[in-house]
């Protein structure tokens, strides 16, 4: 029975139908009329509206629209009298909607057809999850489901569990009997679509659970499985990939519980994988799925017997799957796309799955099964064969790094061949190795192979095909990003000569990569490649002159580039005249650009940043040109849209430069591109204020206040919000150089940053990126130097770290509950996201731990009160069995005993037995911040610690006793403990009742040649001891001048230090008696000329 008016109904029918029209400027008044006269002025009338037209009219086509509008209007934002913001459809009385969701769901219960009882289930679901998102309870709901799921009718038992998918909140909170019979049922259902449908749901549902309660739901494993065979004998691919794509939901989430099937699993993908009748589709989705497990159970994978060998063999079949229809590689050649959209194709599933294979096996279990294939491969008359193996060490190559780089003569003895194969494509997947090898064994394929890799690349510039011309220019981007200057020089000639060919080529492509690879060598090559300046600069210059038209675009842009890049490697001087002739040359090209799209905008803010760096002060006069762009671009908004059905998703999902985010039953676009661009300006602002310094301060203010304090703030893009970290500290340094400190205006500037920097310490969300605002916030401090901070500032500063420390402690509690949940095989490494997620928190500690030095270093015991605040925080960490935070606790301590001076003895009770513990600490680094901390103290503690010595010198000289302590972890800490017992022998003598034989002891344990802060502090003393003609010294004065001289030649001791000490060692041979020439005849030969020339 209706409730509203017939009249109400025929307005509303007619408002529906004119949504739905052809007509452009009909559809647009209809929105405008929805929105206008019903969603605002009456959205109960409008739902109640909406539902009966669901229930009552007999087109479906207006019952399907209706429910597509009923939930879209439902989940509209609206403002509550009291403020509050909700969803529309809970902003309404109480009784209105009980009575618009029992409409809703007697019409998901009635309704015959399945398209528009779809559309029901997503309304019913949508107000199902504003009620459970909300707390709210929708009682009668649970039952409607359960009943619709054991209906006779096929549609209503899909209907349930697609709805249980949609919003998994709805049976979260239901027994575990209740729920495992629901699913079973659902499992066993005599019709396919049910029994997917309740695939979704289940794996909905265990995705919204916690670990724990995950476990009571493993034994519905083998009934999920036992859906897919059937499946598959039918050749039904579609609904076979949706069945994967459930099954790999599960498997990212809890791919342990498949462990008992797990074999018959792996049996079951690859019959799939290898079954061409099936589609592309299903097969790439079972690969998916085994690439799934490698990714999430590494251990898991490697156990099972047949796993590697057949992924890799099903690997390398989908990578021969390529130019189908193409044999002779006309096709693939004639075309100009460089970048086609492959990504469905089956060859880059294989190449993208041998990758993470890869990476998550490694090479000692990918390796042996990949080489078995390739050799043969490789001697295939089948080109696609040739391709795929290359392209297979392509892929293999960074996972297997360790062992492959070992074996580079063998892979490159199968590689190099294939740049003189006869196809054109293989001679591509050649120098594509190359390339990829050149990045993943960086530094080995430049210092060990250039004579094997160069000359063999360079002959393919001469292909016949533009394409593998491109890419073997391409390949030697790889290979001279990384590689020193001296190793390229003697291929310059050959190879600019060859590049200086392809710039002649018809196809602009191939113009274009020259262009790159040019300046790459350039940016390489430095002051060597001004030889080739007078050839290539006019070039570039002729290119930049000429006429802007829309193909030449990008051209010109990679001109820009490689110009300002041979710039920067020539220098000022070399450039001359031509430095001003190119920033004007710059500043007429940014004038002509007047489209948004044109590729010059973005490549010319970098030149201007490159010629910044190349010209210095002398770049200010194009400031004005180049700043309002760059602002502008800098304080882009964020581009966003609620889409609100899947037509206006999959419109956006065809944009390039889109991100999608799911947000409580809605999706936000996020457009990144113009993201991207306003990261990339500001990066550019930090270039200038770092370049120009005290110049850049006219722009200072207006950066500060528009673009890099919000920025800080704006939580729509990461990397927006690190590099205005960036930026803050290089602004202030701007101003303190053109004003001085103080000054009014830097502080000025310094009160309102310093607010800002405080309150993004309280607000930022992410792990890494509150490490660099921690970053940014010490950099500032140091920038603004002694005494900057108020006591409020402190106080603001210790709220917002017990904060993050208490966050950082609930994220260690929840790793242990998920390791306790989820017990680590013998053999098996935490997963990939929990060990970034601990190196997050170890460098969020760390950059805390330098925020608090900073602090201390500029305000010493006035931080002293709000620093005490976290005492129990402190002692915890102290006494914690993970050693980052007793590394963090001890340096803290350290900072108390090295800017507080006497007033540290106060805290003698939390510093002393973390010192004697730290000492003995597994850990090297605890070791480390130990004996810092005891050699401060004898520094600056004062007096008051003089009885702690004496006991602190034998634990010292333990720390240098312990096995491996010169070894790369542990010499620090041995470096540190020696110049500690220096520093308690020098401040405090009388302390160390037995001094001769401490210092006996000491001299064995020098050299310190590692550690540039704790050398200087020894070697003082040593230099000490040689003018008080210490007989203990003298008298192994040839010892002790080797320790001298492998500290000078270590360059551990600079400027005054180590003139102070060559000044002593030629006093202690001197006085020794020695000859310098004997005693030095026993070092290294690089170490004598260091020594002889130091020395004189």
């Amino acid at each position: 029975m209706s409730v509203l008016a017939p009249e109400v109904h025929n307005e509303l029918a007619q408002l529906l139908d004119a949504l739905q029209s052809s007509d452009n400027s009909v559809r647009s008044q209809a929105e405008e009329h929805l929105a206008n006269n019903w969603t605002t002025n009456k959205p109960n009338m409008l739902l109640m509206g909406l539902v009966e037209q669901i229930q009552g009219s007999n087109d479906p086509t207006t019952r399907s629209f209706a429910a597509v509008i009923f939930r879209r209007i439902a989940s509209k934002a609206r403002k509550l009298p009291n403020g509050e913001t909700v969803e529309l459809f809970l902003s309404l009385p109480q009784e209105e909607g009980y009575l618009i969701r029992s409409k809703l769901l007697e019409a998901l219960g009635a309704e015959g057809t399945n398209a528009v009882r779809n559309k029901i289930g997503d309304a019913v679901a949508e107000i199902a999850r504003e009620y459970s998102d909300g707390k709210a309870q929708w009682p009668e709901i649970l039952g409607i489901l359960f009943t619709l799921s054991i209906s006779k009718e096929v549609g209503q038992r899909e209907i349930a569990y697609r709805i249980f998918s949609t919003t998994p909140g709805i049976i979260e909170k239901q027994h575990e009997d209740t729920v495992l019979s629901a699913f079973t049922k659902g499992f066993k259902d005599d019709d396919v679509s049910v029994r997917l449908a309740a695939m979704e749901a289940f794996a909905s549902f265990f995705r919204s659970i916690n670990k724990k309660s995950q476990q009571k739901y493993y034994a519905l494993i083998p009934e999920v499985l036992n859906i897919l065979p059937p499946i598959k004998e039918k050749q039904e691919s579609e609904e076979l990939t949706r069945a994967l794509v459930s099954l790999i939901d599960l498997a990212e989430v809890a791919p342990k519980m498949f462990r008992p099937l797990f074999h018959n699993l792996v049996a079951f993908s690859i019959s799939v994988i290898q079954d061409k009748e099936l589609t592309d589709q299903a097969r790439q989705n079972a690969l998916e799925l085994m690439a799934t497990f490698a990714d999430y159970a590494p251990a898991m994978v490697k156990k099972d017997p047949t796993y590697t060998t057949d992924m890799i063999t099903q690997c390398l079949s989908l990578m021969t799957d390529i130019g189908v229809d193409d044999d002779d590689a006309a096709e693939w050649n004639a075309s100009d796309d460089m970048d086609p959209d492959e990504s469905d194709l089956n060859h880059v599933a294989g190449e993208q799955c041998m990758d993470r294979l890869a990476n998550k096996l490694g090479g000692a279990t990918i390796l042996a099964p990949t080489f078995s294939w390739l050799p043969r491969m490789m001697n295939s008359d089948a080109w696609r064969d040739r391709h795929a193996a290359l392209m297979a060490i392509s892929a293999i190559s960074e996972g297997c790094r360790d062992l492959m780089v070992g074996e580079l003569n063998q892979v490159l003895e199968l590689v190099v061949p294939a740049l003189r194969d006869p196809h054109p494509r293989v001679r591509w997947a050649g120098c594509n190795a190359l390339g990829q090898m050149s990045t993943d064994f960086a530094g080995t394929m430049q210092e060990k192979y250039h004579t094997i890799v160069v000359p063999a690349i360079i002959p393919v510039l001469d292909s016949p095909e533009p394409r593998v011309q491109a890419h073997a220019a391409a390949a030697l981007v790889n290979f001279c990003e990384e590689a020193e200057k001296n190793i390229l020089e003697p291929y310059l000639d050959d190879l600019l000569t060859h590049l200086f060919q392809l710039l002649q080529s018809p196809k602009r492509y191939v113009q274009e990569q020259a262009l790159s690879t040019i300046a790459t060598i350039a940016d390489s090559a430095e002051a060597a490649f001004a030889k080739y300046y007078d050839t290539l600069m006019p070039l570039l210059f002729r290119v930049l002159q000429q006429e802007n038209t829309k193909e030449l675009r990008l051209l010109r842009a990679k001109a820009m580039e490689c110009a300002t890049l041979i710039a920067l490697a020539v220098g000022k001087e070399r450039l001359g005249n031509d430095a001003m002739s190119l920033v004007q040359l710059l500043a007429t090209i940014q004038q002509g650009i007047t489209d948004p799209d044109d590729p010059q905008a973005q490549y010319l803010m970098h030149c201007w940043g490159r010629m910044c760096r190349v010209l210095g002060q002398d770049f200010l006069p194009f400031l004005p040109s180049v700043m309002p762009p760059l602002m502008e671009l800098a304080s882009a908004k964020a581009d966003i849209q609620l889409l609100d059905d899947e037509e206006q998703v999959e419109q956006v999902q065809q944009d390039e430069g889109w991100e999608l985010v799911p947000l409580r039953g809605k999706v936000i676009g996020i457009k990144t591109s113009t993201l991207d661009d306003k990261h990339m300006a500001i990066e550019l602002l930090v270039v200038y204020a770092q370049v120009l310094e005290g110049s850049f301060a006219p722009y200072v203010l207006e950066v500060m206040e528009k673009i890099t304090l919000p920025g800080l703030a704006f939580f729509f893009h990461d990397p927006v919000r690190v590099v205005s970290a960036k930026c803050v500290p290089q602004l202030l340094n701007s101003y303190k150089k053109a004003f001085g400190n103080p000054s009014n205006e830097l502080q000025t500037l310094w009160r309102g940053t310093v607010e800002k920097l405080l309150e993004v310490l309280s607000a930022e969300p992410a792990v890494d990126t509150l490490a660099e605002m921690y970053q940014c916030f010490y950099e500032s401090v140091e920038v603004m130097g002694k005494n900057c901070l108020t006591q409020q500032n402190m106080e603001t500063f210790i709220d917002s770290a017990h904060s993050a420390l208490e966050d950082y402690k609930d994220r260690v509690a929840v790793r242990a509950e998920e390791r306790e949940g989820d017990a680590v095989e013998e053999g098996e490494e935490e997963s990939e996201d929990m060990l970034f997620a601990i190196e997050d928190d170890q460098t969020l500690l760390s950059d805390m731990n330098k925020a608090f030095h900073c602090i201390f270093k500029n305000h010493g015991v006035t931080f002293l009160p709000a620093w005490g605040r976290l005492h129990s925080t402190y002692e915890q960490f102290l006494k914690s069995q993970d050693g980052t935070q007793r590394q963090w606790g001890l340096c803290i301590m350290d900072d108390v005993l090295e800017f507080c001076g006497e007033e540290s003895w106060k805290y003698k009770d939390y510093i002393v037995e973390p010192l004697i513990a730290g000492c003995r600490d597994t850990a090297p680094a605890n070791r480390q911040a130990a004996a810092y901390g005891i050699g401060v103290a004898a520094h600056k503690g004062g007096p008051q610690w003089s009885a702690f010595f004496g006991p602190a010198i034998e634990l010292l000289f333990q720390v240098t006793r312990l096995p491996n302590a010169r070894g790369d972890d542990d010499v620090y800490a041995t470096e540190n403990a020696c110049a500690a017992i220096a520093k308690v022998l020098h401040y405090n003598a009388s302390s160390v009742p037995n001094q001769e034989e401490v210092i006996r002891q000491w001299i064995d344990i020098l050299p310190v040649v590692n550690d540039e802060e704790a050398a200087p502090y020894a070697y003082a003393y040593l230099a000490q001891l040689i003018d008080q003609r210490n007989p203990l010294v003298i008298g192994q004065a040839g010892k002790v001048f080797v320790f001298i001289a492998q500290a000078l030649e270590a360059e551990t001791l600079q400027g005054q230090t180590a003139q102070r000490i060559v000044e002593a060692g030629k006093v202690l041979l001197q006085v020794a008696g020695l000859d310098p020439q004997t005693v030095l005849a026993s070092l290294p030969v690089e170490t004598q000329q260091t020594v002889r020339a130091m020395f004189g």
